[in-house]
């Protein structure tokens, strides 16, 4: 196409050259299918970049009208700006916002009338009279699209004047933090996932504007997000899995000695090697009998969840050997397998002869086991019958006596849930090592009404033979004490975490030696939330030496027992360095097995270190499920990391830091989705040696590395505020830090994150510069400047330059709301034009995140050249290709000179954090897409 002499002169600029560079790859990517028995429209992929696709406004209409014309069609055409001549439609711009950015291929039929409905009604006008424009989507097809509403772009789209203002009186709203909708769903990420309601559209601004009021009260956020896809591509994961359906996987039992790790599934033993679990993993098929399975599934028990072999017990029996159990379709079943002297042998065969695992498994494959062999003897708690009505701490596969807890005797166990068991020694007397099982069960109040939930710790003597005349074949060494996890409010209410979930055992070169990690939670209908507490063995031990409990009074209330103690003490291990004389429980004088059976349980509470929790999340969408700990030796200290999986299939690491206040500072420093489908986490196991964190649910194994250094940064600064133990800047490069040797070009500060004092010499100036870019805005129009820090500690503040005045800070009001995602502009004014600043500060750092020029144009300069009857009506049918050659060879090379240097530019600057949520999941159909020829016709030949 040629211009006229008359035609003003492109004018080959900055913005535009910037605006086409940035277009072109992606209307190249876009793709219409139409088919024409159902007249189905659908879009091949995400379409992005709302900055681009409608900031191809014209700073000056007098000077650059040939710029808008040229980059009209290519904004209208490729963005669904959808106008017509009258100024309430002149709102379309923004509803290219809403569909291009948020809008990705995901097919819901649930949305067609809702899209093609209240969307359009509200939103975008009346498609069927498009102005001008040649519409990319036919009302006659089926939409197929899920819309996404994040909340900046949210409200960018749906605080514009139209919606702004009251539909029958015509006066402008009130916005506040009331009115949130429950038919929409905020998620961890804060994304608003709306669904067909009904509604008028104007009902989600308060919706939106309250999501931004109530920031404070949500969990903080993980400095990195990584993907199911996003982790494969780090070269740091493995995954295991036997099939796509669920099969219940549970890590059981880790052999770093013989880099071999043993899972239980459903009828399937693994043996994975811990090296690359994906690689050389042994299997052994043991289904149930068809028998059981039959008579299983005539009981009423789940065909899928319940009528299988469940492997539920993993122990070494010896060098060679391991002892399995397995649910058998509720008829408990064990064995022995064969796994060889050494790892390279590759032995996994299981014995023919098979054993009752009656006192050994649970029936019930959904109730826990915990077991423990110790010189081939095994210790399980868990529940003895077919009706989970009896539960037991049973010791089996002895050449002594069976010994279990006293049966139905609510005392000593009360409908338990058995989380963990491990031996724990106490004192250099191995005699007086105790078995510890943790466990939560439901405890009636005074009134005896009432059942309360409970975390408690139980423990008994492994040499424990039961009693002479009283309690025979039971523990005489039984003593249990309750777990307190707690937030201690200024009023002095407590707020307690009483279900534990899961514990950790923790040997460190503290003082009080082993500690004790726990996961619990609250479920009640107030208030929900997952703590981690810890606790020094040495206060546990303190609890179990202290007074016992005992009810009297009229309302049987908890007391101290102040009456004679017999001895030997009740809970002393026979034979120890307290009872050398002993070397037999039934050896016990009856006084102390008559007080064992009535005085089971320990008076004081078993508070955490500090008596305050370590990780307090509320107001999350997850809960914590299970936690593994890694002592990391840091430039300034050591530090515990804590890596905790969730009900939704992530795992979070999670270092704490010390502070002066109530609670330790903790960091996410990040989370990872570990499984392609989301099922909670249900095991976590890790190998220090051999820095992998391994970890199960019920649709699989994975495998993912301790730390991923490289993931929060290629710059200095990035790689000190992210605060990782496992990392520092070597100069190059965030990398892994290694305590031994010298290297003084090794910069890190977990404690203080100060990349000022660490990073002096990494050209720290650089990050108080950005790239300038201009965007324009219309006139009583909405107008979103995009600015979303890396990490969700930073806080934002936005500054203006007028002209060649100072620069000073944005004043926020109801028309003015800064977002999590940038700085949303309602109703544009004149005055609003001039130079933004987008200034991230962490830790005292500050840097500039965007320079952004808004200039406003005006309403009739928009509505002019959407207007088909206007002179520049012919480009709205114009094909982009057409446009761009239009260009002259100079201004062609001086097009792709300016692309080659946006490149080199981008390539420099920080790589920019992983997209959250359900747009993270897109990035791998952006970039596996396959090439492929495409025909590019012009709409209408």
């Amino acid at each position: 196409m040629r211009f006229s002499s008359k035609e003003p002169k492109p004018l080959v600029n900055g913005y535009m050259i910037q605006s086409i560079c940035c277009l072109l790859p992606y209307l190249t990517r876009f793709h219409l299918s139409t088919s024409e028995s159902n007249n189905i429209v659908s879009m091949d992929r995400p379409l992005f970049f709302l900055s681009c696709l409608i900031s191809f406004q014209v700073p000056d209409p007098a000077a650059a009208t040939l710029d808008m014309l040229k980059l009209g069609p290519l904004a209208f055409q490729g963005t669904m700006c959808f106008y017509s001549e009258s100024s309430a439609n002149t709102q379309g711009y923004q509803s290219a916002d809403l569909a291009l950015r948020l809008t990705h291929q995901r097919t819901s039929l649930e949305l067609k009338n809702f899209y093609q409905g209240e969307l359009q009604r509200a939103v975008l006008g009346d498609w069927s009279q498009p102005v001008g424009i040649t519409p990319l989507f036919t009302l006659a097809g089926e939409v197929h699209a899920t819309l996404y509403f994040y909340t900046t772009s949210v409200t960018t789209a749906l605080t514009d004047s139209r919606l702004s203002e009251d539909s029958t009186a015509g006066k402008p709203q009130k916005v506040g933090c009331s009115g949130c909708l429950s038919s929409a769903v905020m998620g961890r990420s804060g994304a608003l996932r709306v669904w067909p309601f009904g509604t008028n559209m104007q009902l989600l601004l308060p919706l939106v504007l309250c999501v931004t009021c109530i920031h404070g009260l949500f969990p903080p956020q993980p400095r990195v997000f990584l993907s199911f896809q996003e982790l494969q591509k780090t070269q740091s994961f493995e995954y295991y899995t036997l099939s796509e359906k669920a099969m219940d996987y549970r890590i059981l039992f880790m052999d770093e000695d013989q880099d071999r790790m043993y899972v239980g599934c459903k009828d399937h033993v693994l043996s994975m090697d811990i090296n690359n679990i994906s690689q050389t993993t042994l299997k052994i098929f043991w289904p149930a009998s068809t028998s059981k399975v039959e008579e299983c599934q005539m009981a009423g028990k789940d065909p899928t969840h319940g009528c299988g072999n469940f492997l539920r017990v993993i122990q070494p029996y010896n060098r060679t050997h391991l002892f399995i159990c397995g649910s058998g379709a509720y008829s408990p079943v064990c064995a022995y397998v064969n796994r060889g002297r050494r790892p390279e042998e590759q032995v996994f065969q299981i014995s023919s002869r098979a054993e009752s695992g009656k006192g050994r498994c649970s029936f019930n494959p959904q109730v826990n086991t915990v077991s423990v062999m110790l010189n081939q003897e095994l210790f399980s708690g868990m529940y003895i019958d077919f009706m989970g009505t009896d539960a037991a701490i049973f010791r089996s596969l002895t050449t002594r006596n069976a010994v279990r807890t006293d049966q139905h005797n609510s005392k000593w166990l009360s409908e338990p849930v058995f989380i963990d068991a491990h031996l724990i020694p106490d004192g250099s007397d191995p005699n007086d090592a105790k078995l510890y099982f943790f466990l939560r069960e439901r405890l009636t109040d005074s009134s005896g009404n009432t059942k309360n939930i409970h975390a408690m710790v139980a423990r008994v003597c492994p040499n424990d033979t039961g009693g002479q005349r009283s309690l025979v074949n039971k523990w005489t060494t039984f003593l249990k004490a309750r777990l307190v996890c707690s937030v201690l409010e200024e009023d002095g209410t407590e707020t307690h975490f009483d279900e534990l979930e899961n514990v950790f055992l923790l040997e460190t070169d503290h003082p009080k030696g082993l500690l004790i990690f726990g996961v619990f939670t609250s479920t009640s209908s107030v208030f929900r939330g997952s703590a981690v507490c810890v606790y020094n063995m040495a206060d546990i031990l303190t609890v179990f030496n202290g007074p016992f409990a005992h009810r009297e009074g009229p309302n049987f209330q908890w007391v101290a027992f102040q009456g004679r103690i017999p001895y030997p003490r009740p809970g002393t291990c026979p034979g120890g360095a307290f009872t050398p004389h002993i070397q037999s429980t039934k050896e016990f004088p009856d006084d102390v097995v008559t007080f064992v059976r009535n005085h089971p349980v320990m008076f004081n509470p078993i508070y955490p270190v500090g008596r305050k929790p370590l990780v307090v999340r509320t107001h999350a969408d997850y809960k914590y499920t299970s936690i593994a700990v890694d002592q990391v030796t840091a430039a300034d200290g050591h530090y515990q990391v804590l890596f905790l999986g969730t009900d939704k299939g992530t795992v979070q690491k999670v270092v704490v830091l010390p502070s002066n206040g109530s609670l330790d500072e903790d960091l996410i420093l990040e989370e990872l989705e570990v499984f392609k489908k989301q099922s909670p986490i249900t095991n976590l196991q890790i190998s220090s040696k051999k820095q992998q964190l391994y970890v199960s649910s019920e649709h699989g194994v994975s495998q993912v590395s301790l730390h991923r250094c490289n993931a929060y940064g290629s710059a200095c600064a990035d790689c000190c505020l992210a605060r990782d133990p496992y990392c520092a800047w070597d100069g190059l490069s965030c990398s892994r830090f290694y305590p031994t040797g010298k290297r003084r070009s090794r910069r890190q500060d977990i404690m203080h994150g100060n990349p000022l004092t660490q990073c002096r010499g990494f050209n720290l100036k650089a990050y108080r510069n950005a790239v300038e870019m201009t965007q324009y805005g219309v006139k009583n129009n909405t107008t979103f400047l995009e600015c979303q820090p890396k990490s969700p500690q930073a806080s934002v503040k936005w500054l203006i330059q007028r002209d060649n005045d100072r620069r000073k800070e944005v004043k926020l009001s109801d028309r003015v709301v800064s977002t999590n995602h940038g700085l949303l502009i309602r109703s544009v004014h004149s005055s609003d034009q001039g130079l933004y600043y987008c200034l991230a500060t962490e830790n005292g750092f500050k840097r500039t995140l965007a320079k952004i020029h808004l200039q406003i144009l005006s309403e009739a300069l928009v509505s002019a050249l959407s207007n088909k009857h206007s002179p520049w009506g012919w480009a709205a049918s114009l094909h982009p290709k057409a446009l761009v050659s239009a260009l002259s060879p100079a201004e062609t090379l001086a097009m792709h000179q300016y692309c080659k240097e946006r490149k080199q530019m981008q390539s420099l600057q920080n790589i920019q954090s992983p997209m959250r949520g359900d747009l993270g999941k897109l990035k791998p159909l952006l970039d596996h897409r396959k090439s492929r020829n495409r025909r590019n016709h012009l709409l209408g030949e």
